[in-house]
């Protein structure tokens, strides 16, 4: 770490970590955050000190930056560039790839679907018992892509336009050909408010979205480049845990709409500072 960055680490007031949930406060997490948030629209690469001085801000050891960097690196999301005595790492076409799909998907977040025809993306599959493997892979990703279930076997989502998403994931558990698609439109009987009920867990969710609005609002920045890397690590998951139901279908106190609109003006308040700093870090080399 450069003295500069040293005299402005200890300067700058500590960032108080929130709760989050359980494995997202590691370092590879936090790593993907700064490489989305700066790495990204900038220069594509970044040194080994600056990952570790922004890094530091929140709490985490030079040893488990490092350790993050080459795990990251093995992954093939990383390529590490030596420079005499020094290492840059530079993001593959993979990892742009998906930091730019997953930043459109965190930016344009709003909490709910803006407009809704009726029609759900409706999703069947039948997978044995025995097959763990495939079952977790077909929950875990669709359950990310936003569809919930209300039943064995039974995926719903209100994003027709996810049909790709979710042929992609069902063709990773290996059950596409088994695993019949169908846009429908709910006619009569049931309730709608049961179904969606079953379907996602919208309690837990406004939870979350209370937690982080009592977690960033009025924040101090004294420390602009740790709170903005703070504040997108805790927003970036929301668009994945929240399925982005039509207001109609919402509960009445929804959160999501207040917490996106949150997330908005605090980045745009932060984020030429942290940039600026993000700049003369990565420029001072290791």
């Amino acid at each position: 770490m450069t003295e500069a960055a040293r005299l402005e680490v200890s300067q700058a007031a500590p960032v108080p970590f929130r709760r989050r949930a359980a494995g997202s406060d590691s370092a590879g997490g936090l790593l993907f955050t700064v490489l989305g948030e700066f790495v990204l629209p900038g220069a594509g690469s970044a040194w080994t000190s600056t990952f570790i001085d922004v890094l530091a801000r929140l709490g985490v050891e030079e040893k488990t930056v490092r350790q993050a960097l080459m795990r990251t690196a093995e992954k093939g999301w990383l390529r590490p560039e030596r420079l005499g005595r020094r290492t840059r790492w530079a993001l593959t076409p993979d990892a742009e790839r998906l930091l730019t799909e997953g930043a459109e998907r965190i930016y344009t977040f709003t909490g709910y679907a803006h407009s809704w025809d009726g029609r759900w993306l409706l999703v069947l599959t039948r997978i044995p018992e025995t097959d763990r493997a495939a079952r977790h892979l077909l929950r875990t990703r669709l359950s990310w892509a936003g569809f919930g279930s209300p039943g064995p076997g039974v995926w719903l989502s209100a994003h027709t336009e996810r049909l790709a998403e979710a042929e992609y994931v069902l063709r990773q558990a290996g059950v596409l050909a088994d695993a019949p698609i169908f846009a429908v439109e709910h006619r009569a009987g049931g309730d709608m408010a049961d179904m969606v009920g079953r379907a996602w867990d919208l309690e837990v969710i406004e939870q979350s979205y209370r937690e982080f609005l009592a977690d960033f609002t009025a924040r101090d920045a004294a420390d602009p480049l740790a709170c903005q890397v703070d504040l997108v690590h805790a927003w970036r998951r929301f668009p994945w845990l929240d399925p982005a139901l039509p207001r109609e279908l919402l509960p009445p106190a929804w959160s999501g709409e207040q917490a996106a609109g949150l997330f908005r003006r605090e980045h745009d308040r932060l984020a030429a500072a942290a940039t600026l700093r993000w700049r003369r870090l990565d420029g001072s080399g290791e």
